[in-house]
């Protein structure tokens, strides 16, 4: 008998970006199929609404639990939750209603993680704005996810073609990052990335950790913060066996690892990281969640009001990101 397709739950975002359109258009490939069994959670009159800016002629499935599914390229799977009217919402604003609804299709996503229902989610854009209007605890997918799934600190990791990028710190002010960078938490990330990438199926990973200042602080002359906390960071880990490199001047590391010379670079912050990956390839950067009782993907880019409800989305990143969801939930396992 013939193994069972990767089972993933993919949400289709605020219902007032282009969520609802690339997961649409995304569902209409057979790519998608061809790798996972995709199950779509969302509002039936959005999905209608996506589809008909799409000009898709695609069956919709309602389907109250996962066991009810199609899985067949030109049908739709749905998991409709009803929770809004798409004739109250237009493109491109923003309502609490939308942030509400957006938060309630990421619960169920991981309440059939959480009880292996599905075998990874991948969440199409929502929006902090329309979150924080709808009072809902968390600033994004990483935050709610967290605390939905009882853990504390979990891993971000991007991937665009070859390269493979973790942060030390994410969603806070640039002083705030810098005075997270300490010896411990380097260490504890160091250890934590490296294990993550075993996980995912990488043999033997090789990890970079990035440097703060410019040249890495060139032996203390623009700053100290690599000789106090991330060079013994990393020197420690060393002693415990694990293979890693840096401080490396950030100019340069990313390269390095897109060439091949590491598994995966440590960004010490949030727009160190991002900008090296979507400078690289903006469309099909992901963004890969660990650490959680689940393999969460997404795409790397926000719900584009400017552009929602126009047809004109590109669908590469939430494309990689289902793939990627599929791919890496046959390796991967929680902690």
């Amino acid at each position: 008998m013939r193994e069972q397709k990767p089972q993933v739950a993919i949400t289709i975002g605020d219902p007032a970006g282009i969520g609802p359109e690339i997961s649409a258009k995304v569902m209409s490939l057979r790519a998608i199929y061809k790798v996972s069994r995709p199950l779509l959670i969302g509002e039936l009159s959005v999905l209608e609404q996506a589809l008909k800016l799409c000009n898709l002629k695609l069956k919709i499935n309602e389907i109250s639990c996962v066991q009810e599914g199609i899985y067949r390229y030109g049908t739709i799977d749905l998991i409709d939750m009803g929770n809004i009217n798409v004739k109250n919402i237009s493109y491109g604003k923003i309502y609490e209603a939308c942030g509400r609804a957006a938060f309630e299709y990421i619960e169920k996503a991981a309440s059939l993680a959480l009880v292996k229902e599905v075998d990874s989610i991948a969440t199409a854009p929502i929006n902090k704005e329309a979150l924080k209007k709808a009072n809902i605890k968390g600033q994004g997918h990483t935050e709610i996810l967290a605390e939905l799934s009882g853990v504390s600190d979990p891993l971000t990791m991007f991937e665009v073609k070859s390269l493979r990028i973790f942060f030390l710190t994410r969603h806070v002010s640039l002083v705030e990052a810098i005075k997270s960078i300490t010896k411990e938490r380097v260490i504890d990330y160091i250890d934590r990335c490296i294990n993550a990438l075993k996980k995912i199926g990488v043999q033997e990973p090789v990890l970079a950790v990035a440097g703060l200042n410019p040249h890495s602080g060139e032996g203390g002359l623009f700053g100290d913060e690599e000789l106090h906390s991330i060079m013994p960071a990393v020197d420690d880990a060393k002693t415990k066996g694990y293979r890693v490199e840096g401080p490396l001047p950030a100019d340069s590391v990313f390269y390095l690892a897109l060439q091949g010379r590491y598994s995966a670079v440590l960004s010490l912050y949030h727009d160190q990281g991002h900008t090296a990956a979507k400078t690289l390839d903006f469309h099909n950067t992901i963004s890969i969640t660990l650490g959680l009782p689940f393999l969460r993907t997404s795409p790397d880019h926000g719900t584009a009001f400017d552009i929602a409800g126009k047809g004109v989305a590109n669908i590469s990143s939430i494309q990689n990101a289902i793939i990627a969801a599929a791919e890496y939930a046959k390796y991967y396992t929680a902690d």
